[in-house]
């Protein structure tokens, strides 16, 4: 059965081919028969009540000096799509919103979103942690300068993060007598006026902040421990961090079960758990990355898994 997929993406000239997930779907794609619809959220309106898009056909080469194509390019309803993959990166602002309103006209009318929009509005991966706070560290999610001040002192060792932030951005490690502590609470918090997120520091950090990826709640056997740089304590690979393959540990696979149900529940088919040591500190469900680095490790297809359950969607509505 071969489907309409649209993309909904960053700029796909600037990707980053060796280490995008997105594209690593999109070959997979492509290579299953199914046709590429590109678009980015400039290219989205709604008209009344129907959710359009520029859509551009486009094809994929894994080839870093020539890795896209674009063809025919045509503007219809999002709804005529099989499925709509939604991929753009982070920040989470206000255009972010307005573009999982927009997916859900396509949503309701039966178009497979990836993930569902009012999924991506309703949890903040951060905050979602909160859900499962037997996999998680102590933590606070506070604007107040005073509470974020005395958890870090009652931790001793604590990171400071705002809630919508990605890669690495404005994380801080503070200790409980750290002269700049004020001054640090001050601006990540924008003097009392964003909400942040405190965790108890969690000193497996140097050995990898793992992510383990999640396939319509079944975990891939291995995950990417992000390695900090020498003089860095954040792992992510925006902030130079460096990927190396893991299996799941026992532990790993705990965490896991225990946020799977959830995942299912709410529709979510792909998604990164975050994991430092035995503890969960993030839930990545807008464009969770690191396929193509596990792929290459462990010699794996992790988004035919993905595709796997796309088809295995689409075919039972197309019989319904």
């Amino acid at each position: 059965m071969a489907l309409s997929v649209g993309v909904i993406m960053d700029p796909i000239e600037s990707i980053k081919i060796v280490k995008d997930s997105t594209f690593a779907m999109m070959l997979e794609a492509q290579a299953r028969g199914h046709t590429l619809w590109y678009m980015e959220q400039s290219d989205l309106r709604m008209v009344s009540d129907v959710a359009r898009g520029r859509q551009r056909l486009l094809t994929v080469h894994d080839d870093p000096s020539k890795w896209f194509g674009f063809g025919e390019e045509r503007d219809t309803p999002l709804h005529d799509l099989d499925v709509i993959l939604m991929r753009k990166d982070p920040p989470f602002d206000m255009t972010y919103i307005m573009t999982t309103y927009m997916l859900d006209e396509p949503y309701r009318a039966g178009t497979l979103v990836v993930n569902p929009p009012e999924t991506l509005r309703n949890f903040n991966e951060k905050m979602a942690t909160s859900l499962f706070p037997q996999c998680c560290v102590p933590m606070l999610v506070s604007r107040e300068m005073s509470r974020l001040r005395e958890f870090v002192r009652d931790a001793g060792h604590a990171v400071v993060k705002p809630v919508d932030s990605m890669g690495g951005e404005s994380i801080f490690s503070l200790h409980a007598h750290d002269k700049n502590l004020n001054v640090i609470l001050e601006t990540v918090t924008h003097r009392g006026k964003r909400f942040v997120m405190a965790q108890h520091y969690i000193p497996e950090i140097s050995s990898g902040d793992k992510r383990i990826l999640m396939v319509n709640g079944s975990a891939v056997p291995y995950a990417l421990a992000r390695i900090p740089r020498e003089g860095e304590f954040r792992g992510n690979l925006a902030a130079g961090g460096t990927g190396i393959g893991q299996p799941l540990s026992e532990r790993d696979f705990w965490i896991a079960n225990q946020v799977a149900p959830w995942l299912r529940e709410n529709g979510i088919l792909f998604a990164g758990l975050d994991v430092i040591g035995d503890y969960l500190t993030e839930i990545n469900i807008t464009s969770p990355t690191c396929i193509r680095e596990l792929d290459a490790q462990f010699d794996l297809n992790i988004s035919a898994g993905l595709f796997d359950e796309i088809e295995k969607r689409c075919i039972a509505k197309s019989k319904s």
